[in-house]
């Protein structure tokens, strides 16, 4: 009798396992399902060429993605994204047609360094307002974020009038060119958004499993109160992850506008549904404190091939629209399975604790805010 039911528990651990494993694996499951379909569909799906025209489209949602990842872990939402990335564009294409200083009666012509980084700093310093009115005002973030997203797309709209600045290759006497390197060079037949898009996940990847910053992040992100009284500077973290998701979303629109060689105040139109979708797909808890870089990459991976493919084997774009939405349903649904499971046991006074999370292993943070504060404090 006790070898029997040993053996049903047994087998009922491996069954769970299994479940466990497909549950968790889901990004890449569908990324390798979408791969399989479309090559069948279509014999130029998976050509060396086709992959990295894609992968620099997923370079786009991806470095959003990674940008919304770290607010969504800290428990928020970042709207103004998309906005971000239009306005960040235009700053460039303004910067590289010539700034005019009236009273002087010169027009100044930034060199590509200083485009970059004067856009860059736009973007931050949205985020920095964003993060503002979260953490110093107690404004909710859907709100602040929202209203972030129409004021900033509506400065783009006033500084261009409506219209798309073009020619952006700029001229070699000024020496302000050299814009167009980053949506067309290839280094070793790789498209450079494509590196920067892995720059940017290993050094986010690197910040959230070995920082000190990282493990307050997942702390603060599963239980902001008790990591506010173990000692988690909440508010600072709170500020700086907004400020990172708008400085990814500055270096997503300075590639796109590269790429497209013109800048369009529109320009990211909805990509901040773009970006959570892929955080959602990734695995990410909506509620915070748990997710990771890899399946936020995995999830835009997922969007863009998913994407890509439709338009190649000739889908029609409302039909596109339907897929994605249900791709995007079908992750909640999936996330709420994987989520909701495991906080059920920690209304019962006589249960145990909640086990730790898969993804809080894989980035190296602990389960409970106390722990995270504990060992950061241990190590200052």
């Amino acid at each position: 009798m006790t070898t029997t039911t040993t053996t049903t528990i047994i087998e009922d651990r491996k069954k769970f396992s299994l479940a466990k494993l497909l549950l968790e694996g889901r990004a890449f499951l569908a990324l390798i399902l979408i791969i399989v379909v479309f090559s069948l569909l279509s014999p130029n799906f998976l050509t060396v060429g086709n992959v990295l025209i894609m992968a620099s489209h997923v370079a786009i949602y991806a470095l959003l993605g990674l940008g919304m990842l770290l607010v969504i872990l800290n428990g928020g939402i970042d709207l103004s994204v998309g906005s971000t990335l239009g306005f960040s564009a235009v700053i460039a294409g303004f910067l590289l047609q010539g700034v005019p200083i009236n009273f002087l009666g010169i027009t100044l012509f930034p060199s590509l360094p200083v485009v970059v980084l004067l856009s860059c700093a736009v973007g931050a310093a949205v985020g920095l307002v964003n993060g503002i009115l979260v953490s110093k005002f107690n404004v909710a973030p859907f709100v602040a974020t929202l209203g972030m997203l129409y004021v900033v797309r509506g400065l783009a709209l006033l500084m261009t009038n409506g219209l798309t600045i073009n020619d952006l290759a700029g001229d070699p006497e000024l020496g302000n060119t050299g814009f167009d390197w980053l949506g067309f060079n290839r280094l070793f037949g790789v498209p450079i958004g494509v590196i920067i898009m892995g720059i940017v996940a290993l050094a986010l990847g690197f910040t959230l499993g070995r920082t000190k910053f990282g493990r307050w992040l997942y702390a603060s992100g599963g239980n902001e109160r008790a990591a506010e009284l173990s000692g988690v500077p909440v508010k600072s973290v709170k500020i700086w992850v907004y400020v990172i998701s708008g400085i990814c979303a500055a270096i997503a629109g300075l590639i796109l506008a590269s790429t497209l060689t013109s800048a369009s105040p529109t320009a990211g139109n909805t990509y901040e549904l773009t970006a959570i979708a892929a955080v959602v797909i990734g695995g990410a808890a909506l509620t915070g404190g748990r997710g990771n870089v890899r399946g936020t990459l995995l999830g835009a991976f997922v969007i863009g091939f998913l994407s890509d493919g439709l338009v190649i084997v000739g889908v029609s774009a409302y039909w596109q629209m339907v897929f994605m939405g249900a791709v995007i349903v079908v992750a909640v649904l999936l996330n709420t399975l994987q989520y909701g499971r495991r906080r059920r046991p920690a209304s019962s006074k006589s249960s145990p604790p909640p086990a730790a999370s898969p993804d809080a292993v894989a980035a190296g943070t602990p389960t409970s805010a106390q722990d995270a504060s504990a060992k950061a404090d241990r190590k200052l």
